[in-house]
C-alpha cells in the first residue's frame, strides 16, 4: 500500500481516507498502544458496573498545548470514575495525520476524538461502512448522556443514526464588539438595522471619534474569512440562509439567494467609502485584531462575542479610557432578526469497533462518559482542582491567576469534556467585564432567532470530495465583487462555473438526502 496523506480539507486527503478505510475495515486490532487498554470485562450492563474493578479505557485526542499535561487531573479523574485511563495526546497541528495512520493500522483506541466538524465530514463514509458503534439506542440507559441536546445530536447523525458524543459549543455566539466610548461621544445607539450599522461605521470613520483632530480612524476591522469574519454574520442579518436554504421546495446554496447579493453590495459600499480596512481580503485575523486594539477601528464583527475579554485587555494597554460593548440584535430589511447557527459542537468522540469488542465493553465506556457529565467530574476536567486552578465566586468559576499552571495541568483534559454547562452542570465562568457579561446574555438571546443549516446532517458525496475546492470559487468571486473587479453578472458566471465543476451534482445529492 502506498503511504497515505493525513486527513485534511484537500481533495487528495479525502481520496486517501477512502482508500484507508477500505484497507482497515474489518480489522481486529485492540486500538491501544499502552497498558491502559485491555479487557474491560464482559459482565457490564448499562451504566452500572457489576464488579468493582476499574474500567480500563484508552482515549485519543488532539493536544492544543505545547506539552502533554501532567497526571494531576487524570489521577483525580480515575478516583471519581473508577477507571484506569490511558490518554494518547497528539499535537493538534498533526492530529489528522495521526488519525489517518491509526485507520491504516487498525489501531484506533476505544474512545477516539476527532479534531473538528471537518474531520467528522471525512469520517462519514467510514461510519456508514459500519466501522464505529452506533450509540443512539443506548443513551436512554445513561441518566447524564440522555441530557445531551437533541438539536445538537441531530446535527451529528449519519443517515439518521447517532454514533458520537459531542463537546458542546454555543449555537450562536456571533455579533458586534464596538467602541462604546466612541458611540457615546457621537451619540450613536447600538444599531438596530443594517442601515444603522452602516451609519455607525461611517461615523466612526468621518467624525473623529478619538478626538485627535486627525483622519486616522475607520469603522470596521475585518479579515480574510467570510465565515468567522464579518461577512456571514452581517449576511444573516440581511436574511441570507445558513449555508443552504429552501426555495420553492428545493435546497440551494446561500449564494443563490438575493440576500447574499445584498450583503456583497453592503460590504462593497463600506469598502468603496473607506468605512472598513481596504485590504480586508488579505488581512489576517491577527492584523485585524491589532487594527482594532490599536485604537484605530471602532467595530469588530465575527464569530465569537466572548472575544471581547481579550480585545478589551489588549485595547486598554493602548487606550486606557476605551470602553467596549457587545451587540447582536440587528434587524434585516424585512424587520426580523436572524442569527446563523453552528452545529453546536466543537468536537466529537467515536467508538471504533476494532477497539471496542462487544456491547458490554461499549456500555462500560459509555458509563465513563456518563460520569464525565456529572458536575463534580465536569468541573474537575474543565476547571481543574478547586482552590488550585480556580475558586468559586457567586456560584461561578474564577480561574487562578497562575495561568501557566492551569495550561500545563488542565487544558488537555478541558478539551475533552462532553456536553456543556446546561447539560453537565459544570460552573459557568465568572465574568466581571460589563461588556463580556452583556455578550453572554446576547449569546443566549441569539438562539431564539437562530437559523439552522438544513444540510448539517445530510449526505453529499460531491460535497465530501470537492466541497472545499468548489467553495473557494465562490469565496474568490465574493471578494472580487466587493473589490469591484466583477459585477453581478460576473458573479453569476462564477456560479455557473461552480455548477459545472460539481455544484449542480451537489445540489441534487443534498436534495435527494433531504427528501429521505
Amino acid at each position: 500500500m502506498k503511504k497515505k496523506k493525513p486527513l485534511s480539507l484537500a481533495l487528495s486527503a479525502v481520496m486517501s481516507l477512502t482508500l484507508l478505510l477500505s484497507a482497515c475495515s474489518g480489522g481486529n486490532g485492540t486500538g491501544t498502544t499502552s497498558n491502559g487498554s485491555g479487557d474491560t470485562g464482559s459482565n457490564a450492563n448499562g451504566s452500572t458496573q457489576k464488579d468493582d474493578s476499574p474500567a480500563q479505557i484508552t482515549v485519543m485526542l488532539p493536544l492544543n498545548t505545547a506539552e502533554t499535561p501532567t497526571d494531576t487531573i487524570k489521577n483525580e479523574l480515575e478516583k471519581l470514575t473508577n477507571t484506569k485511563l490511558t490518554y494518547q495526546f497528539f499535537p493538534a497541528d498533526t492530529y489528522e495525520e495521526k488519525l489517518n495512520t491509526a485507520f491504516a493500522t487498525g489501531s484506533l483506541p476505544q474512545a477516539t476524538y476527532l479534531k473538528n466538524a471537518t474531520t467528522f465530514l471525512l469520517m462519514r463514509e467510514a461510519i456508514k461502512e459500519g466501522q464505529f458503534w452506533e450509540i443512539g439506542p443506548y443513551l436512554s440507559e445513561f441518566p447524564n448522556l440522555s441530557k445531551l441536546k437533541p438539536e445538537v445530536l441531530d446535527n451529528t447523525k449519519v443517515e439518521g443514526k447517532l454514533y458520537s458524543l459531542y463537546l458542546g459549543r454555543p449555537l450562536a455566539r456571533q455579533g458586534i464588539i464596538y467602541r462604546k466610548d466612541w458611540a457615546d461621544k457621537l451619540n450613536i445607539a447600538p444599531p438596530e438595522t443594517t442601515e444603522e450599522l452602516f451609519a455607525m461605521a461611517k461615523a466612526f470613520t468621518e467624525q473623529d471619534p478619538d478626538g485627535n483632530g486627525q483622519n486616522d480612524t475607520t469603522g470596521i476591522a475585518d479579515r480574510n474569512e467570510l465565515v468567522f469574519g464579518a461577512f456571514k454574520t452581517v449576511s444573516s442579518w440581511f436574511g441570507t440562509p445558513n449555508n443552504w436554504g429552501e426555495k420553492d421546495g428545493k435546497l440551494l446554496p446561500e449564494f443563490m439567494f438575493p440576500e447574499y447579493i445584498d450583503t456583497m453590495n453592503f460590504f462593497k459600499s463600506l469598502r468603496d467609502n473607506g468605512y472598513m480596512n481596504q485590504d480586508f481580503a488579505a488581512t489576517s485575523k491577527t492584523d485585524a485584531v491589532n487594527l482594532f486594539t490599536s485604537g484605530k477601528a471602532g467595530i469588530y464583527i465575527g464569530g465569537s462575542m466572548p472575544d471581547i475579554t481579550t480585545l478589551d485587555k489588549d485595547l486598554i494597554k493602548n487606550v486606557p479610557t476605551a470602553v467596549l460593548d457587545a451587540h447582536s440584535m440587528v434587524k434585516s430589511p424585512d424587520g426580523n432578526i436572524h442569527q446563523w447557527m453552528i452545529a453546536g459542537y466543537n468536537n466529537l468522540v467515536l467508538f471504533p469497533k476494532t477497539a471496542v469488542k462487544d456491547e458490554a465493553e461499549l456500555k462500560k465506556i459509555l458509563g465513563f462518559f456518563d460520569k464525565m457529565m456529572t458536575p463534580e467530574v465536569a468541573n474537575l476536567m474543565f476547571w481543574g482542582i478547586e482552590g488550585t486552578h480556580y475558586t468559586v465566586v457567586d456560584g461561578k468559576a474564577k480561574p487562578s491567576e497562575d495561568k501557566e499552571l492551569t495550561e500545563r495541568e488542565v487544558k488537555g483534559y478541558k478539551d475533552s469534556v462532553i456536553g456543556e454547562a446546561e447539560t453537565n452542570g459544570m460552573y459557568e465562568s465568572l465574568n466581571e467585564l460589563p461588556g463580556r457579561i452583556h455578550a453572554e446574555e446576547l449569546i443566549k438571546e441569539n438562539e431564539k432567532y437562530g437559523v439552522k443549516d438544513p444540510t448539517a446532517a445530510l449526505d453529499s458525496a460531491t460535497y465530501a470530495l470537492k466541497g472545499v475546492e468548489l467553495q473557494q470559487t465562490i469565496t474568490d468571486a465574493t471578494y472580487k465583487f466587493i473589490y469591484g473587479q466583477i459585477d453581478q453578472a460576473g458573479f453569476e458566471k462564477e456560479i455557473e462555473k461552480w455548477k459545472k465543476q460539481g455544484g449542480e451534482q451537489m445540489i441534487e445529492e443534498f436534495n435527494a438526502s433531504y427528501k429521505k
